[in-house]
Formats: structure tokens, C-alpha cells, sequence
């Protein structure tokens, strides 16, 4: 049995999020019936925390900055610790490292937040994105993050090429881990009984709400005129105030707020629009539409690293807005049009490796790894070289700003 150690930004929502989705699966990978885990984070729960008790996992509440950490991590002295984004690794990692040595030290970077922020910003500059974006602090950061780590999971094709080939990171300290579709049991309602267009996100994820700005500003005005009756239903977590006044039962644009079920509102519509912009990793959306045989219209962005041909995809890949509005009404309208897109999605989700459970083969991975740390950490000491300089700086700043709390308390 391993002890292995969980440690998150924040409590996992898979109902609110792809990362969370992402985390629950990772954690059942680790079979908690035969291996003890703990799920620690520093956030603050809320209504839609996932329930870990309910997988056999514990959950222990940290502080951030704190040396009650350190006390806490020694005592359960983990032999397999995984952070939940670079963060995480970077607020947490030296205080492991400082008291459990031999502990395999593993980072999901959800997607590269590096490559997300620079497509944003060639977005707010209204210009092509250029790899010369990537070159920030925060990319920085990321990849100080992955190379001090044993292993980086990465979830893209495109980001696994991205950080070999330009970036020049060992394949060694990389291994690429899609996310899985695991249900088994969709429903299949016909074109006749699906009505109604639709997307879904997080409101907190910059890319959901620039992608819903874009429907209601320009999508969606085209779409309506062409289908004077037809709605859009927009599902998301955390919806803000000015999220809800977007809504306009009249113009058929509806703010539904939280999707209390994926799988019901994804079986019930006929057909999802994602614009997407910009982005990194696997568009969880998108991931859903395929899961519950809904056709979708989206972007390059929206299908990146989740087909290999973009004439596979079970609905439409536009590259101009008259394409993306001309594509969503005749898939909205044309029963032949929306029948081919299902079939495709079947043909994706039985030829495509990359959807099957890949729950066995990461533990697999990760116990072969474990059981060859020791040449693998001779074999990329630079790794120790980022961890001994991580641990001069971050360690006396952490220390610093727990004195500093301290003495704010005892004044």
C-alpha cells in the first residue's frame, strides 16, 4: 500500500469543471481501495466539492504558508505526492521535498497556462498568436515547475509537441495522459427530439466568457435571423451578475446558469456552439458533446489535439464567423446534416485510443517510475538544480510571510 498525497489549488467540482473531471479520475486511478490518499488543499469548500469520503479518500484542510505543513506532511510521510497545476508545486514542493526526499513527485498541469494566456493576449491585440508570446514570466514559472518535477502529466498533443520540440523538455519527465470518457450509458435522443442550441462552461475560465461575449455579440444575431424561433441556452458555473444580463428571453438568449446535470442538458439540445478563441489542453465541452453524441460547431482552438483530421469531427470546424453561422443553421436544420455529424462522433469515440480508460496504464506508469526514481532523478539532475534553487528563494519568502502573519496576530 502507498500513502499518496493530493494536493489541490482548490477542492475538485467536477460538476463545475473539466480540471475537476480530470482530478476525479486521476484519484480513482490510484484505486483508493487498495492504496491510502489524502486530498489536501488551502481553498475553501464549497456547496458543489465533490465528496471525496465517498471514494475512500480523506480530505485534510492546510494552510498556505505555514509550517503546520511541515509537521503535517512528515507525519504522513507520502511516497507519491501530485499537485493540482504549478501552483501548487511551487507553493508546496520544497516543504516535501525538505522532509520526505524519496517521495515521487508528481505535477498535472491541467493545460499550459502559458499558452493560454499568450493566445489571449494576441486576442486583446487583435493578432495572429506567435510562440514569441510564450516567452513570459509565467512561462517561466510553468516550466521551472515541470522540470523540477518527476514527472508532468500532459493532457494535449499539441501542448506534449509543444514543450519537446521548442521548449526541449526530456520526454523522460513528460507523459502524456488525455482526458477519458468513462460513461457508458448516454442517451441517445433523435434529431426530432432534441431542441434548442446550447453551451456550456465555467464563467470564472476567461475563455468561456470572452466565448459567450462572441455569441451574443456576433454569433447569435446572425444564427436567429435565419431560425427566428430557436433558443440558446447558456450553462455554466459560478455565473456572475453581468453573466445574467445577457439574458434576453425575446432575442431567445437565455442564461440558464449551473447545469445540474451534463449528461441531461447535453442529451436534450440539439446542437452545442462553442467559439472558442482562445485556450490550452482539452476543451471539456467539447469532450461532453462528443460523450453524449451532440453535434457541435466550434473553432481549431475548440478541436485542438482532439481529433487528428478536422474532417473526422462530429459536427463543424469554422474558420470565419459566416462559416461558423451557416454551419450551425444547417446543422441545426438539415436532419441529414446533423445525422452524418452523429455518426462521426460514434466513429471517433470507437477509433480513438485517446477516449478509452487510462486509468491502468498511468498507475502502471507511475509505479515503474517509482520503483526507478533514483536513475531517474540521476538521469535529469536539473531537476534537483531547480529544487535546490527553489528551496533558497520560496522557502525564506514563505518563512517571511509566516513571521510576518504572526506578528500581525500578536499586535
Amino acid at each position: 500500500m502507498n500513502k499518496i498525497l493530493f494536493i489541490g489549488l482548490v477542492w475538485p467540482e467536477p460538476t463545475s469543471s473539466a480540471a475537476g473531471v480530470r482530478i476525479i479520475q486521476l484519484l480513482k486511478s490510484f484505486r483508493p481501495e487498495d492504496n491510502e490518499i489524502i486530498f489536501a488543499s488551502a481553498a475553501s469548500k464549497t456547496e458543489y466539492s465533490f465528496d471525496l469520503s465517498e471514494m475512500g479518500v480523506t480530505s485534510v484542510e492546510i494552510e498556505l504558508n505555514s509550517s503546520s505543513f511541515d509537521s503535517f506532511v512528515a507525519d504522513f510521510n507520502p511516497s507519491i505526492v501530485l499537485y493540482d497545476r504549478y501552483i501548487s508545486e511551487e507553493q508546496y514542493s520544497w516543504r516535501v521535498k525538505e522532509h520526505c526526499p524519496d517521495a515521487l513527485h508528481i505535477l498535472d498541469t491541467e493545460d499550459l497556462h502559458f499558452l493560454r494566456k499568450a493566445r489571449e493576449q494576441a486576442i486583446k491585440q487583435e493578432k495572429l498568436f506567435s510562440i514569441d508570446l510564450c516567452f513570459t514570466d509565467v512561462t517561466k514559472r510553468e516550466l521551472a515547475s515541470i522540470l523540477r518535477s518527476d514527472v508532468s502529466l500532459i493532457i494535449s498533443k499539441f501542448e506534449m509537441n509543444l514543450l519537446l520540440n521548442q521548449f526541449k523538455v526530456d520526454t523522460s519527465s513528460l507523459l502524456y495522459l488525455p482526458l477519458w470518457i468513462d460513461n457508458n450509458n448516454r442517451t441517445n435522443l433523435h434529431f426530432e427530439e432534441r431542441e434548442g442550441f446550447m453551451f456550456i462552461g465555467n464563467f470564472i475560465h476567461e475563455p468561456n466568457w470572452d466565448a459567450v461575449l462572441q455569441l451574443k455579440k456576433v454569433y447569435w444575431p446572425i444564427i436567429r435571423k435565419q431560425i427566428p424561433m430557436a433558443k440558446l441556452h447558456i450553462y455554466g458555473a459560478y455565473p456572475s451578475e453581468k453573466v445574467f444580463q445577457l439574458h434576453n428571453e425575446k432575442e431567445g438568449f437565455i442564461i440558464e446558469g449551473r447545469a445540474e446535470s451534463v449528461e441531461f442538458v447535453c442529451s436534450k439540445h440539439r446542437v452545442m456552439l462553442a467559439p472558442l478563441r482562445f485556450g490550452a489542453g482539452v476543451k471539456g465541452k467539447l469532450v461532453d458533446a462528443l460523450n453524449y453524441g451532440l453535434p457541435s460547431v466550434t473553432t481549431e482552438i475548440g478541436v485542438e489535439s482532439l481529433i487528428e483530421d478536422n474532417s473526422e469531427w462530429g459536427g463543424i470546424i469554422s474558420t470565419t464567423i459566416e462559416e461558423f453561422c451557416l454551419g450551425s443553421v444547417d446543422l441545426y436544420s438539415n436532419k441529414f446534416t446533423w445525422g452524418s455529424a452523429v455518426e462521426r462522433i460514434n466513429t471517433i469515440l470507437i477509433n480513438n485510443e485517446q477516449f478509452k480508460d487510462q486509468g491502468a496504464f498511468f498507475y502502471r506508469q507511475i509505479s515503474e517510475l517509482k520503483n526507478n526514481l533514483h536513475q531517474h532523478r540521476q538521469a535529469n539532475f536539473i531537476s534537483s538544480i531547480l529544487s535546490f534553487q527553489l528551496m533558497q528563494g520560496t522557502k525564506f519568502m514563505s518563512k517571511w510571510i509566516e513571521l510576518k502573519k504572526q506578528n500581525e496576530k500578536n499586535k
